[in-house]
């Protein structure tokens, strides 16, 4: 019996030290296995954010911003430029587009620009031509903005006035996107954007001829988004209350009227340039990616507002 303890504590005593190297063997794989998996989930971290950032992001995308000088098109054009798109804008005033282009290269911004009058068919021909030698044949933003009014009774619109707001806000759009189409198919993820109207949504005291054109405009938004889907471009309208711009300059003046007409805006403000400009970026982002054929009121809530009044 003592001879078998003592043989025992021999037994013991040899697997000591294979006791100590396993333990030590063991302990090495362990902090091994901790450092790789700290590697791998560093890797996954690492791409989730890259993927993330890519969705949030224009790098490297290509722009058309029509009438991208002031108002809402000059914040349209910034707000894409500022997530790194690169940029080609237009307008009819000369100087006033030098004036703009020397400011956002002085911000870093990647913008060229050219003379067109968008309501002339040729120079709309023009532009597209500049744009695709610019881009080398692909475009993957079209953002449609350039616009006018005449504000007057139905019954005094004359034939002119008829014909140069349907030339200047509906067919100047409508030809400009059949010229951009192949350009947009090319870039393989195309995105229009349709600056449209509260006016072409609802009826508004701004001249009949003019909510014809914006209603216009969102219906082919519709047409556009279901007819050029299979060529992975998506088409989006934008459709601003009433916004600080320079066309709208005058009438702000009037504060009874901005009184009367803020009383029916639920949230009971005029709307500034970049809320829209803002939402113009989203449609265009790969994060909007599954978003066509909508008509987006941005506009204080005005259009959803049956009555609420001013005070409870």
């Amino acid at each position: 019996m003592v001879g078998s303890i003592h043989v025992l504590k021999e037994m013991l005593n040899f697997m000591n030290p294979i006791k100590s190297l396993l333990n030590m063997h063991i302990t090495s794989k362990s902090k091994e296995i901790n450092f790789h998996t700290k590697l791998e989930f560093g890797k996954i971290e690492k791409m989730q954010k890259e993927k993330t950032e890519k969705r949030w992001s224009l790098i490297g995308m290509t722009a058309l911003v029509t009438g991208g000088t002031k108002g809402i098109g000059h914040a349209i054009v910034e707000e894409l430029a500022g997530l790194g798109a690169i940029i080609h804008t237009c307008s009819r005033n000369e100087t006033e587009l030098n004036q703009v282009l020397n400011q956002w290269s002085e911000l870093g911004f990647q913008v060229t620009g050219s003379v067109c009058d968008v309501s002339v068919r040729t120079q709309r021909e023009k532009l597209m031509e500049d744009v695709s030698s610019l881009f080398q044949g692909k475009l993957n933003i079209f953002v449609s903005n350039a616009g006018t009014n005449v504000k007057k009774p139905t019954v005094e619109f004359t034939a002119e006035d008829f014909s140069f707001l349907m030339t200047t806000n509906f067919e100047s759009s409508y030809h400009l996107s059949q010229l951009a189409h192949p350009l947009l198919k090319a870039s393989g993820n195309g995105s229009i954007v349709f600056i449209s109207s509260v006016a072409g949504v609802t009826a508004f005291d701004v001249g009949s001829v003019y909510g014809a054109t914006k209603g216009a405009i969102n219906q082919v938004t519709k047409n556009f988004a279901c007819e050029w889907a299979k060529d992975n471009i998506r088409t989006n309208s934008i459709a601003p209350g009433l916004i600080r711009t320079p066309l709208n300059k005058e009438v702000l003046k009037d504060e009874e009227f901005v009184k009367s007409f803020t009383s029916r805006i639920p949230m009971r403000r005029v709307g500034d340039p970049k809320e829209i400009s803002s939402m113009v970026a989203y449609l265009c982002l790969p994060a909007a990616s599954y978003i066509t054929g909508q008509i987006i009121c941005v506009d204080g809530g005005i259009t959803v507002n049956g009555f609420y009044p001013t005070e409870p």
